[in-house]
């Protein structure tokens, strides 16, 4: 079941442990039936050999009898004794799919409910988590982890009370056939422990290197298959070649010994599991010719020896198995803990129209709270006015509109939308009159009608189609095959980044927002399609009060205000004629600009 597997160990077993028998509580009742009919199964199993060795005796027996000249076998007592094998068999393995069946379900509702809150929980966290996480660590929790538990609970719960009724029915089975024959199969387990202890000490260093190169090679084969073009262009494939095959002679080194060693286990203990044979069948042998057992009671104590033996080591594999499942619910347990989102007031704030006006009021925030990056921003913006914000890499400009969603929670001053503090919303209702048209565009694999849709997702198909033509959309997706049904790859490779450009804003039209957030998205587009965006945009913030992050400054000469910020504060302001007259800070950023492309 796990041989040659690597197990991590949790750091905290007994809560950990503790926490996943609370998820196990509501389903109590059905706990109890599948031990009921796991033990059921179990005894109805172990009772089996005994009944054969009645069997076998009356056989032997039978022809000695003939050979004396006596009546010979009993058919009709061994086919009643086959009859009640039958049933006997019958019954544990009708017992034993029913316990399979009940736990299951229930291993499977454990694994949708832990997956039904992860994915509530990834709601409900702050961005700033997702900063400092990885996506592909939580992804791996609601995936990988919740499927270590389930698979866990599915084969280990039914497994544990199986092996621990066999180990404890056989035992007695075997004490009532003979205690000599008991202690000579109870001889052989200490030689296998301390053989699996040798053989498991030695392979357990080689399988560390092994998952060690074998994460190398992993790493190496990733990183150049992702830069194939920088390997190819700089001669580098030999090299890469040399590198490759030096971690793959590693990982051939460790994982042969690791392998060969493990894979001496099993001879190892079939070796010494006929020893025991050997022994059980001699000593039995001689308690037969002194009469103290019958002949069919040495072969059921040899099955019962099979059946003996194979409990122990299902529970040593149990045991590792169940050390990984605590681990694995561990780190689930450690997601659905973290800290979450300031909840939002009990009392919010409802505006049926609202203008877009939006004031900043000594607004303070950083990242991390010893190190602001907008130290005390204030402004008063019209309704309807276009603010352009520009500044060199690291300004914050990016951070003033995140603030603005209430992505993250201000460390002082406060932000209001039409007099009213952006707390007092719900987050859900502030975000409603926002609409974002970023640089990275975000499309999901399904059909260009879905996916502009999803700006507001009651629109009929004609006011999707309007969308689409006040964002210049419209003409290009109806050269698609399949035009507004043709369906969008998982990439989204399948269509330019132009036309992905003008997707999203034809999606931020047709969710009509008060207020607009427009990361300026035309640095990796060519010039016809950077004018088709500019239009769509200028459609898109007509009577919006608008906030455009610029990269390229010749694109905001119309902005109402253009704030340049500069290690997060407001070094200048102005309309675009008004800062170049300063011969400022924006004056240095745009000419810069002109100088760089020439």
């Amino acid at each position: 079941m796990s041989k040659g597997r690597r197990f991590e160990k949790p750091k905290d077993f007994k809560g950990t442990f503790s926490k996943l028998l609370d998820y196990l509580s509501p389903y109590k009742v059905k706990l109890i039936i599948v031990i009921v009919f796991a033990i059921g199964s179990t005894i109805f199993s172990i009772v089996g050999p005994k009944v054969l060795g009645k069997a076998t005796t009356k056989i032997f027996e039978g022809l000695i009898s003939k050979i004396s000249g006596g009546p010979g076998i009993d058919f009709s007592y061994i086919k009643r004794i086959l009859l009640i094998l039958l049933g006997l068999y019958g019954l544990s393995s009708l017992f034993s799919y029913i316990q399979g069946f009940i736990v299951s379900g229930v291993a499977q509702k454990v694994s949708y409910n832990l997956r039904k809150e992860i994915s509530q929980k990834i709601n409900r966290l702050p961005l700033k988590y997702f900063d400092s996480v990885p996506y592909g660590e939580v992804l791996s929790r609601i995936t990988n982890d919740v499927d270590t538990v389930s698979q866990s609970l599915n084969q280990s719960m039914s497994q544990i009370i199986t092996s621990a009724t066999t180990f404890i029915g056989v035992l007695i089975m075997m004490l009532s056939i003979s205690w000599q024959m008991t202690i000579v199969a109870l001889l052989i387990l200490p030689i296998s422990a301390f053989l699996i202890m040798t053989v498991v000490k030695r392979s357990q260093k080689y399988f560390r290197e092994q998952q060690k190169f074998l994460g190398q090679v992993n790493g190496h084969i990733e990183e150049v298959y992702a830069g194939q073009n920088i390997v190819k262009a700089f001669n580098a494939e030999d090299q890469v070649i040399s590198e490759f095959e030096d971690i793959n002679q590693k990982l051939y080194g460790s994982a042969w010994k690791s392998q060969f060693i493990s894979g001496m286990m099993m001879p190892i203990m079939s070796f010494v599991g006929n020893l025991g044979y050997v022994g059980v069948s001699i000593l039995g042998g001689w308690l037969t010719i002194r009469n103290v057992i019958e002949v069919g009671d040495i072969l059921s104590f040899i099955q019962y020896i099979r059946s003996f033996t194979q409990p122990i080591t299902q529970v040593a594999q149990i045991s590792n198995v169940l050390q990984s499942t605590i681990a694995a619910a561990e780190r689930v347990f450690e997601f659905l803990e973290e800290e979450e989102e300031v909840e939002d007031t009990k009392t919010p704030v409802k505006l049926e129209d609202i203008k877009g006006r939006v004031t900043f009021e000594n607004v303070k925030f950083g990242y991390d709270e010893d190190k602001l990056i907008i130290k005390n921003f204030t402004q008063d913006i019209e309704p309807g006015q276009m603010v352009a914000i520009v500044g060199p890499t690291g300004a914050g400009k990016t951070t003033i509109v995140k603030l603005l969603m209430r992505f993250y929670d201000l460390n002082g001053g406060r932000i209001l939308l039409d007099g009213i503090d952006i707390r007092d919303f719900s987050r859900e209702d502030l975000r409603k009159n926002f609409g974002m048209v970023l640089q990275d565009t975000w499309l999901f694999n399904g059909t260009i009608m879905d996916n502009i849709r999803y700006g507001r997702l009651d629109a009929t198909d004609e006011e999707v189609i309007e969308a689409a033509k006040m964002a210049h959309a419209h003409r290009f997706i109806m050269t698609l095959p399949d035009g507004y049904n043709m369906v969008i790859n998982e990439e989204a490779s399948n269509i330019s980044q132009g036309q992905k450009q003008l997707l999203t804003i034809a999606r931020a039209i047709l969710s009509n927002p008060k207020v607009l957030i427009l990361d300026e998205a035309t640095s990796s587009v060519d010039t016809r399609t950077e004018l088709l965006i500019q239009k769509a945009m200028n459609n898109l913030m007509k009577g919006r009060t608008s906030f455009v992050i610029a990269h390229r400054l010749s694109t905001i000469r119309n902005a109402d205000l253009i704030l340049v910020m500069k290690d997060g504060d407001i070094v200048e302001k102005g309309t675009h004629e008004e800062l170049l007259a300063k011969g400022g800070f924006y004056y240095t950023l745009y000419n810069s600009q002109f100088e760089s492309v020439s």
